[in-house]
């Protein structure tokens, strides 16, 4: 893992370094991943990383199977046009889980060539829920609740390995993160 003006990035870069930049958005300071000279095929996507306080008040982080991929990942999906980042990683976490879910903390970026072999980057934020049930859908088939050390042998992407490291630092320096 290295970082980029500040901004945790992930996996190995494909073309231009990755540059973080913050912007003003409706008064509201967000937090922007745009590359600084961006591939015309660049993928933008945004996910959730949803935790919650498990039994015996533990850590726990949602970890979804994909039929369609035949993974277990992250709830996560592209932008559509004119969206931000945030809205499209709250949007991504309730189409994939039907789970409302309210932003906490940005996590960081994954970067990697996608299967149809066009350069991707996902941005994360850590998620509390705040409503909703899980119901199987197209987009993943299976939702569990498990710890951060099932979520890594849980995964299938090495990457989604060094978020969950990620978050595993996020709460030992402050327990409120989500």
């Amino acid at each position: 893992m290295r970082a980029h003006l500040g901004i945790p990035v992930l996996g190995s870069t494909t073309s231009a370094s990755l540059l973080g930049s913050v912007r003003s958005v409706r008064g509201t300071l967000k937090i922007v991943i745009e590359p600084g000279n961006p591939p015309g095929d660049l993928m933008r996507a945004a996910g959730g990383m949803l935790t919650r306080t498990g039994e015996h008040g533990a850590l726990e982080i949602a970890v979804i199977h994909r039929p369609h991929r035949e993974d277990w990942s992250f709830p996560k999906g592209k932008l559509e046009q004119d969206e931000t980042f945030e809205e499209c990683a709250l949007r991504e976490t309730f189409e994939e889980t039907g789970l409302r879910c309210e932003l906490g903390r940005f996590l960081g970026v994954t970067e990697y060539v996608h299967r149809k072999g066009r350069p991707k980057i996902v941005a994360y934020w850590l998620m509390s829920v705040v409503d909703g049930t899980f119901q199987a859908n197209e987009e993943a088939d299976e939702l569990r609740w498990v710890s951060l050390d099932e979520a890594r042998e849980l995964v299938t992407y090495e990457r989604d390995r060094d978020l969950l490291d990620l978050v595993a630092a996020a709460f030992a320096t402050d327990e409120r993160v989500a």
